[in-house]
Parts: C-alpha cells; sequence; structure tokens
C-alpha cells in the first residue's frame, strides 16, 4: 500500500513549476521537491494547507492512496 503524491500534475495543470509554488507558500524548494518525488516520510498539515490553499485544490486532490497489486 502506498501514498501517492500527485503534485507534479497538480502543477503541470497549473502551469506552474516548484519554484513557482515555493516562492508562493514560504516552503524550501529542496522540502517540496522529497515531496513531489514521494520521499517524504510525513507532511504538516500547514504545509498541506498552503498548498492546497494556492493550488485551489483539496487535499484528495494532491494526495491518493494506491494498493499494491
Amino acid at each position: 500500500m502506498a501514498i501517492v503524491v500527485k503534485l507534479d500534475d497538480l502543477l503541470h495543470a497549473k502551469r506552474m513549476t516548484l519554484t513557482d509554488l515555493s516562492d508562493r507558500i514560504g516552503i524550501t524548494l529542496a522540502n517540496l521537491s522529497i515531496l513531489k518525488t514521494g520521499k517524504a516520510k510525513a507532511m504538516r498539515f500547514s504545509t498541506l494547507e498552503a498548498i492546497c490553499t494556492e493550488l485551489e485544490c483539496q487535499p484528495g486532490d494532491l494526495l491518493v492512496f494506491e494498493t499494491e497489486r
């Protein structure tokens, strides 16, 4: 089972770069990159809220649960 982060898809849909998002929400590019690549072990609710506010999305748009088969 895995939680998949769909940040790349959301950024593409908004025609925004990771650098743009980093500048707008005040989270380092390195931390967003870790999140985007799926290497993050956790995420603060404040980070989730900032991303969802800026990208005008819901947490379920960003995080998807997929079962491994």
